[in-house]
């Protein structure tokens, strides 16, 4: 891909849960990587009004189940409140922008300092995920087998990444073309000169982890609705209730809007043209029998300029996984997810010059997943314009899904806090900067959409 893109010992609360705790699960604290004195302050000095410190008789309903809306129920739950789910289609659908099989789990965000330190954070989060649920609920869900990243040079791209690194604390190794041809005689990087290799790195399996999610959820207390939720009655810039197709209204103190790729369609006036959807296309190529050179752990996940993948993992072992660009995304419920057969092209001839032994392998399966791409390049989580109540989580660069556990905790704790921790209402405040297009043609968007970087 190529990306642009501890508080005190005090015991004092913050959503339902000790400061210490919370910044120690969301990556912001001893041993991750210095934020900006602003954001760091603000953590530092606010806390959550009395009123909402703990999520004790608080009602919440958060609409959509993906991995912003799931793992914020979760954490909602777990910090006390009482929570109800609402997904249109359900948990882990084939709609949904985590409906894929499959995921990266890395840090590799060029001069992005609080991404890749809550990326890193998210990776141990992932691991203690499964040390907690895989022996419960059956089956790992993050596989970590490390991330491959070759460049033609060193400048750009790859310095600056390294230069995070080195500020976040990330392990990482920097390779020649001998050493990855070494290791790796499977992968052929010809012209590709420069590599860094991420250990801690991985894959999660993302239909299954949103599943997951939805099911510890219910067994913490949690309710799970589907069905269509739509703005209902309220007055004085408070919401009183969301209306559910089929069903009843659903009255709440509190919403959360998890919308992902629905967002430009339900609020079109606020995000038309502050967020744009495309559809990413993946492809799932067989591997030859008795062969398991392109199998997990044999080979790591990978980055080439435009094109990302990896290996077939267990339990399902859908194929070996390449990704290269899509095209322009639509309405995310009627948009066709079949992947035209001139998409083809690019993908075999990445596999023609990187891995010349899967050509004449079959594809086992496709699929195309619409992605959010929003104006700043970064999350929102900020409350609605409108509703003092409401509060809308999504955005970024295509890039959300590896975060979930730390960003679940934190949007969790900003609901239940009252909205305090100003610096960071700033970093991911929705904002008033729109794309100006309407055919999906942004230049950020459109280098999106052509060199793949969406994972």
């Amino acid at each position: 891909m190529n990306d642009r893109a501890p508080l005190g010992e005090s015991g004092e609360k913050e959503g339902g849960i000790d400061r210490r705790t919370f910044l120690r699960r969301g990556g912001i604290g001893a041993g991750t990587v210095a934020l900006s004195g602003s954001i760091a302050g603000a953590l530092s000095a606010c806390a959550a009004p009395a009123a909402l410190r703990g999520g004790a008789g608080t009602d919440v309903v958060v609409i959509g189940a993906g991995a912003f809306g799931g793992w914020t129920a979760l954490n909602l739950v777990e910090m006390g409140a009482s929570v109800t789910l609402v997904d249109l289609y359900g948990p882990g659908n084939s709609r949904s922008t985590s409906g894929d099989e499959t995921r990266g789990i890395r840090t590799g965000y060029a001069g992005r300092d609080l991404w890749t330190s809550w990326a890193r954070r998210a990776i141990e989060r992932w691991r203690e995920f499964d040390d907690e649920w895989a022996p419960v609920l059956g089956g790992r869900i993050f596989f970590s087998a490390g991330n491959l990243v070759l460049r033609p040079s060193w400048e750009g791209e790859l310095e600056e990444t390294r230069e995070t690194w080195d500020r976040a604390g990330v392990r990482y190794e920097s390779l020649d073309p001998g050493e990855v041809a070494y290791r790796w005689p499977q992968l052929r990087a010809d012209g590709l000169e420069a590599a860094v290799f991420e250990p801690d790195a991985g894959v999660a399996r993302s239909r299954a982890a949103c599943l997951r999610v939805a099911e510890i959820f219910r067994r913490k207390g949690g309710e799970i609705r589907t069905g269509r939720a739509t703005l209902g009655s309220g007055s004085g810039g408070r919401l009183f209730e969301v209306d559910l197709e089929p069903g009843f209204p659903l009255g709440a103190n509190l919403f959360v809007f998890a919308l992902g790729p629905w967002f430009p369609t339900a609020f079109p006036e606020l995000m038309a043209e502050r967020m744009r959807i495309p559809m990413g296309h993946v492809f799932y190529w067989g591997t030859p029998p008795g062969d398991d050179r392109f199998s997990h752990p044999r080979l790591p996940s990978w980055s080439i300029p435009g094109v990302t993948g990896w290996p077939t993992y267990p339990p399902d072992h859908r194929g070996f996984r390449v990704r290269t660009g899509g095209r322009p995304g639509d309405d995310p419920d009627t948009s066709d997810r079949w992947i035209p057969e001139e998409f083809l092209e690019r993908p075999r001839e990445v596999l023609a010059e990187r891995f010349p032994d899967l050509l004449s392998q079959p594809v086992l399966e496709t699929r195309a997943c619409h992605y959010e791409s929003s104006v700043t390049r970064d999350w929102f989580i900020d409350r609605h314009p409108q509703w003092e109540n409401v509060w809308l989580a999504g955005g970024g660069s295509a890039e959300g899904f590896k975060f979930g556990p730390v960003l679940g905790e934190f949007i969790a704790s900003r609901v239940l806090g009252g909205g305090l921790h100003p610096e960071l209402e700033e970093e991911f405040r929705l904002g008033s900067e729109e794309l100006g297009r309407t055919d999906g043609g942004s230049g950020s968007l459109r280098e999106d959409i052509e060199e793949g970087v969406v994972r």
